[in-house]
Protein backbone atom coordinates (compact mmCIF):
# COMPACT_ATOMS: atom_id res chain seq x y z
CA UNK A 1 0.00 0.00 0.00
CA UNK A 2 1.42 3.90 -0.98
CA UNK A 3 0.01 6.85 -0.60
CA UNK A 4 2.02 8.08 2.29
CA UNK A 5 3.16 11.58 2.13
CA UNK A 6 5.25 11.91 5.45
CA UNK A 7 8.45 14.56 3.93
CA UNK A 8 8.23 16.92 1.13
CA UNK A 9 10.99 18.70 -1.08
CA UNK A 10 12.35 21.80 0.50
CA UNK A 11 15.11 22.69 -1.92
CA UNK A 12 18.14 21.11 -2.91
CA UNK A 13 21.95 22.35 -3.02
CA UNK A 14 24.97 21.33 -5.27
CA UNK A 15 27.52 23.48 -3.76
CA UNK A 16 28.08 19.96 -1.42
CA UNK A 17 28.59 16.58 -3.06
CA UNK A 18 28.45 13.12 -1.57
CA UNK A 19 29.45 10.07 -3.27
CA UNK A 20 29.38 6.14 -2.68
CA UNK A 21 32.34 4.67 -3.90
CA UNK A 22 31.28 1.33 -3.65
CA UNK A 23 27.67 -0.44 -3.95
CA UNK A 24 28.80 -2.33 -0.35
CA UNK A 25 30.02 1.34 1.10
CA UNK A 26 27.97 2.68 4.42
CA UNK A 27 25.90 5.15 4.41
CA UNK A 28 27.38 8.52 3.26
CA UNK A 29 25.41 11.12 4.63
CA UNK A 30 25.27 11.73 8.33
CA UNK A 31 22.98 14.33 9.79
CA UNK A 32 24.19 15.37 13.74
CA UNK A 33 21.47 17.98 14.76
CA UNK A 34 18.86 19.49 11.97
CA UNK A 35 21.47 21.89 10.20
CA UNK A 36 24.16 19.96 10.58
CA UNK A 37 25.68 17.37 7.67
CA UNK A 38 28.49 15.88 6.91
CA UNK A 39 29.12 14.16 3.66
CA UNK A 40 32.12 12.07 2.32
CA UNK A 41 33.40 12.12 -1.48
CA UNK A 42 36.29 9.73 -3.02
CA UNK A 43 39.24 11.97 -0.94
CA UNK A 44 37.15 13.85 1.67
CA UNK A 45 34.42 14.67 4.03
CA UNK A 46 32.54 17.80 4.02
CA UNK A 47 30.50 19.46 6.94
CA UNK A 48 27.24 21.48 5.33
CA UNK A 49 24.84 23.45 7.10
CA UNK A 50 21.36 23.24 6.13
CA UNK A 51 20.32 26.55 7.94
CA UNK A 52 23.24 28.73 5.61
CA UNK A 53 23.66 26.05 2.77
CA UNK A 54 27.56 26.77 3.39
CA UNK A 55 29.93 24.14 2.84
CA UNK A 56 33.40 23.60 4.88
CA UNK A 57 35.97 20.35 4.44
CA UNK A 58 36.63 18.96 7.26
CA UNK A 59 38.97 16.02 6.40
CA UNK A 60 40.76 16.01 3.12
CA UNK A 61 42.57 12.57 2.53
CA UNK A 62 44.03 13.40 -1.09
CA UNK A 63 47.72 13.96 -0.09
CA UNK A 64 49.22 13.47 2.99
CA UNK A 65 47.68 12.78 6.72
CA UNK A 66 49.50 12.27 9.67
CA UNK A 67 48.23 12.48 13.57
CA UNK A 68 49.32 15.24 15.07
CA UNK A 69 49.01 13.78 18.42
CA UNK A 70 50.64 10.67 20.76
CA UNK A 71 48.35 7.82 20.85
CA UNK A 72 49.88 4.02 21.31
CA UNK A 73 49.01 2.27 18.18
CA UNK A 74 48.70 5.59 16.07
CA UNK A 75 50.51 4.99 12.71
CA UNK A 76 52.90 8.19 13.17
CA UNK A 77 53.92 7.80 9.67
CA UNK A 78 49.76 8.51 8.16
CA UNK A 79 48.58 7.65 5.20
CA UNK A 80 48.86 8.89 1.63
CA UNK A 81 46.27 9.07 -0.70
CA UNK A 82 43.19 7.18 1.11
CA UNK A 83 40.00 7.14 -0.42
CA UNK A 84 37.10 7.14 1.78
CA UNK A 85 34.84 3.89 1.67
CA UNK A 86 32.61 4.73 5.06
CA UNK A 87 32.45 7.55 7.76
CA UNK A 88 30.47 8.24 11.27
CA UNK A 89 29.87 11.29 13.02
CA UNK A 90 29.55 11.05 16.87
CA UNK A 91 30.02 14.13 19.75
CA UNK A 92 32.39 15.87 17.57
CA UNK A 93 34.46 12.80 16.46
CA UNK A 94 34.60 12.12 12.94
CA UNK A 95 35.61 8.30 11.96
CA UNK A 96 36.48 7.68 8.12
CA UNK A 97 37.14 4.38 6.83
CA UNK A 98 39.16 3.32 3.79
CA UNK A 99 39.27 0.60 1.28
CA UNK A 100 42.78 -0.33 2.31
CA UNK A 101 41.41 -0.92 6.14
CA UNK A 102 42.48 2.50 6.70
CA UNK A 103 41.10 4.39 10.06
CA UNK A 104 41.16 8.14 9.80
CA UNK A 105 39.87 9.71 13.32
CA UNK A 106 39.43 13.61 13.94
CA UNK A 107 38.18 16.04 16.49
CA UNK A 108 36.19 18.12 14.97
CA UNK A 109 36.72 21.19 17.47
CA UNK A 110 40.76 20.03 16.99
CA UNK A 111 43.13 20.93 13.72
CA UNK A 112 44.42 17.92 12.42
CA UNK A 113 44.04 14.44 12.62
CA UNK A 114 44.60 12.74 16.24
CA UNK A 115 44.76 9.20 15.27
CA UNK A 116 45.42 6.84 12.36
CA UNK A 117 45.46 2.67 12.56
CA UNK A 118 44.40 -0.28 10.10
CA UNK A 119 42.81 -2.67 11.10
CA UNK A 120 43.97 -4.98 8.37
CA UNK A 121 46.70 -5.54 5.90
CA UNK A 122 45.16 -8.76 3.91
CA UNK A 123 44.51 -8.15 0.87
CA UNK A 124 40.50 -8.09 0.85
CA UNK A 125 40.39 -5.21 3.40
CA UNK A 126 37.93 -2.33 2.44
CA UNK A 127 36.19 -0.63 5.31
CA UNK A 128 32.75 -1.36 4.81
CA UNK A 129 31.07 0.36 8.03
CA UNK A 130 32.08 2.62 10.85
CA UNK A 131 29.75 2.47 14.24
CA UNK A 132 30.20 4.65 17.12
CA UNK A 133 27.77 3.92 20.45
CA UNK A 134 28.07 4.78 24.02
CA UNK A 135 29.08 1.53 26.37
CA UNK A 136 27.16 0.68 29.19
CA UNK A 137 30.10 2.69 30.79
CA UNK A 138 29.59 6.17 29.10
CA UNK A 139 32.22 5.18 27.10
CA UNK A 140 32.39 6.04 23.57
CA UNK A 141 33.39 2.60 21.46
CA UNK A 142 34.19 2.52 17.84
CA UNK A 143 32.88 -0.99 15.53
CA UNK A 144 34.57 -1.38 12.61
CA UNK A 145 33.47 -4.09 9.92
CA UNK A 146 35.82 -4.92 7.14
CA UNK A 147 35.94 -7.13 4.16
CA UNK A 148 38.51 -9.72 5.71
CA UNK A 149 35.20 -11.09 7.84
CA UNK A 150 36.55 -9.06 10.95
CA UNK A 151 34.78 -7.38 13.41
CA UNK A 152 36.37 -5.20 15.76
CA UNK A 153 35.37 -2.46 18.61
CA UNK A 154 37.38 0.05 19.72
CA UNK A 155 37.86 1.84 22.89
CA UNK A 156 37.86 5.61 21.71
CA UNK A 157 38.71 7.22 25.26
CA UNK A 158 42.29 5.40 24.58
CA UNK A 159 41.74 4.65 21.07
CA UNK A 160 42.66 0.64 21.50
CA UNK A 161 41.17 -2.78 20.67
CA UNK A 162 39.14 -4.23 22.82
CA UNK A 163 36.93 -6.90 20.96
CA UNK A 164 37.86 -8.81 17.99
CA UNK A 165 35.58 -11.40 16.32
CA UNK A 166 35.84 -13.44 13.02
CA UNK A 167 32.95 -14.39 10.81
CA UNK A 168 32.68 -17.16 7.94
CA UNK A 169 32.56 -14.72 5.76
CA UNK A 170 32.73 -10.59 4.63
CA UNK A 171 30.69 -8.54 6.68
CA UNK A 172 29.23 -5.94 4.80
CA UNK A 173 27.34 -4.16 7.74
CA UNK A 174 26.72 -4.30 11.38
CA UNK A 175 23.99 -2.84 13.86
CA UNK A 176 24.12 -2.58 17.81
CA UNK A 177 21.21 -2.91 19.30
CA UNK A 178 19.85 0.38 21.64
CA UNK A 179 20.49 -1.79 25.14
CA UNK A 180 24.07 -2.85 23.50
CA UNK A 181 23.02 -6.75 23.98
CA UNK A 182 22.87 -7.98 20.55
CA UNK A 183 24.46 -7.31 17.31
CA UNK A 184 23.23 -7.30 13.91
CA UNK A 185 25.47 -9.43 11.49
CA UNK A 186 25.14 -9.37 7.61
CA UNK A 187 27.40 -9.91 4.86
CA UNK A 188 28.39 -11.69 1.68
CA UNK A 189 25.65 -14.96 2.46
CA UNK A 190 21.97 -14.76 2.23
CA UNK A 191 21.75 -15.66 6.13
CA UNK A 192 22.67 -13.36 8.40
CA UNK A 193 22.97 -13.52 12.15
CA UNK A 194 22.07 -12.18 15.02
CA UNK A 195 25.19 -12.22 17.58
CA UNK A 196 25.95 -11.61 21.54
CA UNK A 197 27.77 -8.22 21.29
CA UNK A 198 30.29 -9.24 23.98
CA UNK A 199 31.48 -12.61 22.92
CA UNK A 200 30.67 -12.87 18.83
CA UNK A 201 28.70 -15.55 19.43
CA UNK A 202 25.16 -16.23 16.93
CA UNK A 203 22.43 -15.79 18.80
CA UNK A 204 20.36 -16.78 15.76
CA UNK A 205 20.22 -16.83 12.24
CA UNK A 206 18.28 -14.59 9.90
CA UNK A 207 16.87 -17.11 7.02
CA UNK A 208 14.91 -15.21 4.34
CA UNK A 209 16.81 -13.40 2.03
CA UNK A 210 17.88 -14.52 -1.32
CA UNK A 211 21.27 -12.96 -1.78
CA UNK A 212 23.89 -11.01 0.32
CA UNK A 213 22.63 -8.35 2.24
CA UNK A 214 24.74 -4.63 3.04
CA UNK A 215 22.69 -2.60 5.03
CA UNK A 216 20.71 -3.11 8.97
CA UNK A 217 19.04 -0.89 11.48
CA UNK A 218 17.47 -1.15 15.10
CA UNK A 219 14.64 0.26 15.28
CA UNK A 220 14.71 2.70 18.62
CA UNK A 221 12.35 -0.01 20.73
CA UNK A 222 15.67 -2.53 20.02
CA UNK A 223 12.33 -4.69 19.45
CA UNK A 224 12.68 -4.78 15.75
CA UNK A 225 15.37 -4.27 12.86
CA UNK A 226 15.16 -4.15 9.50
CA UNK A 227 18.10 -5.90 6.85
CA UNK A 228 18.81 -4.71 3.16
CA UNK A 229 19.18 -6.91 0.43
CA UNK A 230 20.45 -7.52 -3.39
CA UNK A 231 17.45 -9.17 -3.56
CA UNK A 232 15.91 -5.91 -3.43
CA UNK A 233 13.99 -6.72 -0.35
CA UNK A 234 13.96 -5.05 2.89
CA UNK A 235 13.00 -7.46 5.61
CA UNK A 236 11.56 -6.62 9.08
CA UNK A 237 12.75 -8.71 11.86
CA UNK A 238 11.03 -9.35 15.78
CA UNK A 239 14.24 -10.30 18.23
CA UNK A 240 11.80 -12.29 20.39
CA UNK A 241 10.89 -14.50 17.10
CA UNK A 242 13.24 -14.95 14.72
CA UNK A 243 11.93 -17.92 13.25
CA UNK A 244 10.98 -15.48 10.19
CA UNK A 245 10.81 -12.07 9.07
CA UNK A 246 7.59 -10.09 9.85
CA UNK A 247 8.05 -8.51 7.06
CA UNK A 248 9.11 -7.99 3.30
CA UNK A 249 9.21 -4.66 1.84
CA UNK A 250 10.46 -4.21 -1.76
CA UNK A 251 11.76 -1.81 -3.66
CA UNK A 252 11.99 -1.41 -7.57
CA UNK A 253 14.94 -2.01 -9.15
CA UNK A 254 17.93 -2.56 -7.17
CA UNK A 255 19.21 -3.81 -4.05
CA UNK A 256 17.82 -1.88 -0.32
CA UNK A 257 21.15 0.29 0.81
CA UNK A 258 21.10 2.01 3.05
CA UNK A 259 18.12 1.89 5.92
CA UNK A 260 17.93 4.03 8.60
CA UNK A 261 14.81 4.41 11.32
CA UNK A 262 14.00 8.45 12.13
CA UNK A 263 14.82 8.40 16.23
CA UNK A 264 11.10 8.84 17.43
CA UNK A 265 10.77 5.60 15.61
CA UNK A 266 8.03 6.30 13.74
CA UNK A 267 9.58 6.65 10.05
CA UNK A 268 11.93 3.46 8.35
CA UNK A 269 13.61 5.02 4.87
CA UNK A 270 15.35 2.50 2.92
CA UNK A 271 16.97 3.51 -0.36
CA UNK A 272 17.81 1.55 -4.07
CA UNK A 273 21.21 2.44 -5.72
CA UNK A 274 19.36 4.70 -8.22
CA UNK A 275 16.37 6.46 -8.27
CA UNK A 276 14.26 5.63 -5.01
CA UNK A 277 13.99 6.39 -1.60
CA UNK A 278 10.94 4.54 0.19
CA UNK A 279 9.52 6.17 3.51
CA UNK A 280 7.74 3.62 5.86
CA UNK A 281 4.88 4.21 8.71
CA UNK A 282 6.57 1.99 11.12
CA UNK A 283 4.18 2.53 13.78
CA UNK A 284 1.33 1.16 11.12
CA UNK A 285 3.00 -2.07 10.59
CA UNK A 286 5.11 -0.75 7.45
CA UNK A 287 1.80 -1.04 5.52
CA UNK A 288 1.94 2.60 4.45
CA UNK A 289 4.70 3.89 2.11
CA UNK A 290 5.79 7.35 0.29
CA UNK A 291 7.72 6.94 -2.46
CA UNK A 292 10.62 9.57 -3.77
CA UNK A 293 11.76 9.37 -6.92
CA UNK A 294 14.16 11.33 -9.18
CA UNK A 295 16.97 10.64 -11.25
CA UNK A 296 20.01 9.63 -9.93
CA UNK A 297 21.96 7.47 -7.94
CA UNK A 298 21.74 7.57 -4.03
CA UNK A 299 24.81 8.19 -1.68
CA UNK A 300 23.16 7.93 1.06
CA UNK A 301 20.55 9.64 3.87
CA UNK A 302 19.66 10.29 7.41
CA UNK A 303 16.93 11.63 9.53
CA UNK A 304 17.78 15.12 11.49
CA UNK A 305 17.78 13.77 15.26
CA UNK A 306 14.88 15.43 15.80
CA UNK A 307 12.79 14.45 12.32
CA UNK A 308 11.68 17.14 11.21
CA UNK A 309 14.54 16.70 7.91
CA UNK A 310 15.34 13.75 5.82
CA UNK A 311 18.40 14.63 3.85
CA UNK A 312 19.36 13.08 0.65
CA UNK A 313 22.42 12.65 -0.77
CA UNK A 314 21.58 12.47 -4.23
CA UNK A 315 23.51 12.73 -8.12
CA UNK A 316 26.30 14.25 -6.81
CA UNK A 317 24.29 16.86 -4.34
CA UNK A 318 22.21 17.10 -1.06
CA UNK A 319 18.33 17.05 -1.14
CA UNK A 320 16.34 18.34 1.85
CA UNK A 321 13.02 16.67 2.42
CA UNK A 322 10.34 18.44 5.41
CA UNK A 323 8.37 16.37 7.54
CA UNK A 324 4.50 17.19 7.07
CA UNK A 325 1.97 17.66 9.89
CA UNK A 326 -1.86 16.69 8.65
CA UNK A 327 -0.38 18.79 4.77
CA UNK A 328 1.00 21.54 6.27
CA UNK A 329 4.36 21.76 6.38
CA UNK A 330 6.67 23.23 9.67
CA UNK A 331 8.83 25.67 7.40
CA UNK A 332 4.99 26.94 6.56
CA UNK A 333 5.77 26.03 2.52
CA UNK A 334 4.58 23.55 0.30
CA UNK A 335 5.41 22.33 -2.92
CA UNK A 336 4.11 20.62 -5.72
CA UNK A 337 6.96 18.93 -7.04
CA UNK A 338 7.93 15.59 -5.85
CA UNK A 339 11.60 15.95 -6.22
CA UNK A 340 14.19 18.47 -6.79
CA UNK A 341 14.12 20.52 -10.08
CA UNK A 342 17.72 20.51 -10.85
CA UNK A 343 18.55 16.53 -10.18
CA UNK A 344 15.80 15.80 -13.35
Amino acid sequence: MKGGMYYEFRRNSRSAKSTRPHFQSSNSVWATSKHDVYLQSHFSVTHWSALTCNKTEVLNSSGHVAPCEKHQGSLLEGFTRTQVSTIAVKDRLLVAGGFKGELIFKNLDRPGVCFCTRTTYEDNASTNVVEMYNAQNGAVHLTVANNDCGVRDFDMEKFQLSKNFSFPWPVNHTSLSPDGKLRIIVGDNPEGMLVDSGTGKMVASLVGHLDFSSASAWHPDGLTFATGNQDKTCRIWDARNLSKSVAALRGNLGAIQPICYSSDGRFMAMAEPTDFVHVFDAKSGYEKEQEIDFFGEVSGMSFSPDTELLFIGVCDAIGVWDRTYGGLLEFGRRRNNSCPDSII
